[in-house]
C-alpha cells in the first residue's frame, strides 16, 4: 500500500492557514493590504473580542465584479501577477493570492463588494472553506469582508491565541503604524462601540505622527527629514545570474521617517517599525544598522523607537521571502545597511540634544499630575510603547547648540538629507529654549571632586567630568584614526599579555587595525603577545586591561564586525581609560577647558557607551520648585 499520498484541499488550506494567519492582527494585516492595493483611501477596522468573534474590513477601492469575487477565494488566484518576470519587481503590498482561501478555511466569511461602474453588487458566503452562498445584493462601491469565529474549526490554534486585551493590541499597533504608512488615507478602528483610532486623511508625515501618536511623542523624536543617495549599479537583471554584464544604474534610495532622542530607552526593538514601499516589515539588516547609529548613544541593551520608511527600486528589493511577507531581502545589503545607519546618525548629531533634569520637589509632581494623557486616538498598547523614559531617568531638553563646521569623515554612500518640514503649530506651541554654548558656562565648582557644577542665564548645569572628556577623546581619536594613524606612546618595559586561543585568532585578524590606533604589539611565545607602543595618554598599569577589554567586545559583537564598528570599540575602549577619572580635584582653567573642548562635540549628550554627560535644571524648573511660579 502507498504510503505517500496527496492532501485533501480542505486540510492544504489549513495548512496553508497556519502560515498566513498566526492571530487576529495577521487577518487584518493581509484585509488591509488588498484594500490598499485596490486603491481605497477611506478603510474602516471593526473587531470584537480582540479580533477572536469579529473583524470586519471596510474600504471605498476598485471592489470586484461577481467572477471575480468568486476566483478571488481560489488558492494562488491574484490580479497582482501575470508571469515570472512579475516576482522579480513587487509593487503591491499582496500578491500570492493565498491570504483568503487561507482565512475562509477557518473562519466564517461573507465578502460584499462592488465596483463603481456596476448599480449592484456581489455577496459571497462562505464556512469553514465550504460556499454556502452567491447571490447579489445592493451594497456601497468598494469591499467589506467579515470574519466570524476564527479558528472555530481548528481548536488547537484557537487555544493557542492570548486574552482578548493582547490581541486588540497587536490589531491596534498594526492599524496604527499603517497609518502612519498612508497619511493620505483615512483609518478607523472600533472595539465594539469604543473608537480606537479615528485619523483622517492628512498631507504630511509629520501631521500623521503627531496626529496619531501625540505631541508628548512627537517632542521624544527627531524628523531624518528625506535623505536620498543613488544606488550602485547592479549586475543583474534578476537575482540568479551574478556573471551578468553590468546593467543601469539602479536609481536611488530614499529615506525619511523619525528617531528617538536618546532619553527614550526601550527594553527592546518593540518601538522600532520599519517601511519598506510601505510595506511594514521585520529586517535584520537594517534592525543592526540602526543599532549601529545609536551606539555610543545609547546603552548596550537599550533600544530607540524608530519609525522608518524606506523608498527603493521593487527591483532592488525581494519581498518573497517569507510566508507573511514580513522579510525582505536587498540585492545591495552592505550600501543599504550603511546609508540607514549613516542617515540617523547624521540626524542625531544635527539635534545635539542636551540632558536635563526631570524635575524636582512637588511643583514639578503636579505638572506631572496635569500632564495631557495621549489623544483618544492613540491605542492604549501604542501608547505605552511610546511613553516617556521613567520618572527617575535624565529627559533631554532640545536645547540647539552651535552646529560644528567640521563632521566626521564617514566611508560609505553619500547621503543629501532635505531641510525637515515644519513641526504642526499644535506640536510647537512649547517654546523651545535659547540657544546654549557649553564654552559660555560659568564654572561654579566642583561635586565630590567628580562632577562640574556650572551656570547661565538659562539654569544650572552638572557634568559629569569623566563621561565628558571621555566623549572629547573618543571623537579625537576616531577623527586621528581616519586621517592617519594614531600617535602611540613607546614604553620602557613591554607588557606581556597571555591571550586565549580564540584572542590568539582574534589578534591576527585585527592587528593592522590595533597599529593603526597606536599600538605596537609583537609575538612573544605560542599565546603571549608583547606590548610596546600604546595610545598616549594610557598608563602602563591599564595597558593590559584596555587590550583585553577590546578583545572581550569584538567578541561580543561577532567575528565579522565591520571596520567601522571596530575603530568605534578601540576608540571607546582607549577614551574611557584615557579620561579624566572620577574623584579628581580639577583647576578651574581644566574645568573651562573640558566644557569648551565638549561644546565642539558631535554628541555632547551621551558618552561612548550611552549614559548621559550633562544634566540642566532650568531657570523654570528652579522657580517652580521655589514655588515662585
Amino acid at each position: 500500500m502507498p504510503q505517500v499520498r496527496v492532501l485533501a484541499d480542505n486540510l492544504v488550506n489549513k495548512i496553508a492557514a497556519g502560515e498566513v494567519v498566526e492571530r487576529p492582527a495577521s487577518v487584518v494585516k493581509e484585509l488591509l493590504e488588498n484594500s490598499l492595493d485596490a486603491g481605497a483611501r477611506r478603510l474602516s477596522v471593526e473587531v470584537e473580542s480582540g479580533g477572536k468573534r469579529l473583524i470586519r474590513v471596510s474600504d471605498d477601492g476598485c471592489g470586484m465584479n461577481s467572477d471575480d469575487a468568486l476566483l478571488a477565494f481560489e488558492r494562488h488566484a491574484t490580479s497582482k501577477l501575470r508571469g515570472p518576470d512579475d516576482l522579480l519587481a513587487i509593487a503591491t503590498l499582496g500578491f500570492r493570492g493565498e491570504a483568503l482561501p487561507s482565512i475562509a478555511s477557518v473562519a466564517r466569511v461573507v465578502l460584499e463588494t462592488r465596483p463603481s461602474e456596476r448599480n449592484v453588487g456581489t455577496r459571497i458566503e462562505i464556512n469553514g472553506g465550504k460556499m454556502m452562498a452567491v447571490k447579489e445584493t445592493g451594497c456601497a462601491p468598494g469591499t467589506q469582508i467579515t470574519i466570524r469565529s476564527l479558528f472555530y474549526n481548528v481548536p488547537a490554534r484557537r487555544k493557542f491565541l492570548r486574552t482578548d486585551t493582547t490581541e486588540l493590541g497587536h490589531i491596534a499597533s498594526l492599524v496604527t503604524h499603517y497609518a502612519l504608512a498612508h497619511p493620505e488615507c483615512h483609518f478607523v478602528l472600533k472595539s465594539g462601540s469604543h473608537v480606537i483610532l479615528d485619523a483622517a486623511s492628512v498631507s504630511t508625515l509629520q501631521d500623521r505622527v503627531y496626529q496619531v501618536l501625540g505631541r508628548t511623542a512627537l517632542d521624544d523624536l527627531i524628523d531624518i527629514g528625506r535623505g536620498t543617495a543613488p544606488l550602485p549599479v547592479f549586475r543583474s537583471d534578476t537575482w540568479f545570474q551574478p556573471e551578468a554584464q553590468a546593467s543601469e544604474p539602479a536609481g536611488e534610495i530614499t529615506a525619511q521617517g523619525f528617531v528617538s532622542r536618546p532619553q527614550v530607552q526601550k527594553a527592546s526593538s518593540n518601538g522600532i517599525y520599519i517601511f519598506i514601499n510601505r510595506r511594514l516589515v521585520r529586517d535584520r539588516i537594517l534592525l543592526n544598522a540602526i543599532r549601529e547609529a545609536y551606539r555610543h548613544v545609547l546603552p548596550p541593551r537599550a533600544y530607540p523607537v524608530v519609525l522608518l520608511f524606506l523608498e527603493i527600486s521593487h527591483r532592488e528589493v525581494d519581498v518573497n521571502v517569507h510566508p507573511q511577507k514580513t522579510e525582505v531581502r536587498f540585492r545591495h545589503q552592505g550600501f543599504v545597511h550603511d546609508f540607514v545607519q549613516q542617515a540617523i546618525r547624521q540626524a542625531l548629531v544635527a539635534a545635539r540634544p542636551v540632558a536635563r533634569f526631570a524635575g524636582a520637589g512637588v511643583g514639578s509632581a503636579q505638572e506631572q499630575r496635569r500632564a495631557p494623557s495621549p489623544p483618544p486616538s492613540v491605542p492604549e498598547a501604542l501608547a505605552l510603547e511610546t511613553e516617556a523614559a521613567p520618572a527617575e531617568a535624565f529627559e533631554l531638553e532640545p536645547a540647539r547648540l552651535p552646529p560644528r563646521a567640521e563632521r566626521l569623515p564617514f566611508a560609505g554612500p553619500a547621503v543629501q538629507v532635505a531641510p525637515n518640514s515644519a513641526a504642526p503649530a499644535a506640536a510647537t506651541a512649547k517654546a523651545l529654549p535659547t540657544a546654549i554654548e557649553l564654552a559660555d558656562l560659568r564654572v561654579l565648582g566642583q561635586l565630590n571632586n567628580s562632577f562640574i557644577i556650572a551656570a547661565n542665564e538659562s539654569g544650572l548645569w552638572l557634568i559629569d567630568q569623566h563621561v565628558a572628556h571621555e566623549r572629547v577623546l573618543f571623537e579625537g581619536h576616531l577623527r586621528a584614526r581616519r586621517t592617519g594613524r594614531v600617535e602611540g606612546q613607546r614604553l620602557l618595559t613591554p607588557v606581556l599579555v597571555e591571550l586565549t586561543p580564540g584572542q590568539q585568532v582574534l589578534w591576527e585578524r585585527i592587528r593592522q587595525e590595533l597599529e593603526e590606533n597606536g599600538f605596537e604589539l609583537d609575538s612573544f611565545g605560542p599565546r603571549t603577545v608583547a606590548v610596546k607602543v600604546a595610545p598616549a595618554g594610557i598608563a602602563a598599569g591599564a595597558i593590559e586591561k584596555l587590550l583585553r577589554e577590546i578583545f572581550d567586545n569584538v567578541e561580543k559583537e561577532t567575528r565579522q564586525v565591520s571596520l567601522q564598528a571596530l575603530q568605534q570599540q578601540i576608540a571607546a575602549s582607549v577614551a574611557c581609560h584615557a579620561a579624566i577619572k572620577v574623584n579628581m580635584p580639577l583647576g578651574e582653567k581644566k574645568m573651562l577647558w573640558l566644557l569648551a573642548e565638549l561644546a565642539q562635540a558631535e554628541n555632547p549628550a551621551t558618552c561612548p557607551h550611552g549614559r548621559p554627560i550633562v544634566l540642566h535644571y532650568g531657570m523654570r524648573d528652579i522657580l517652580r520648585a521655589f514655588k515662585r511660579i
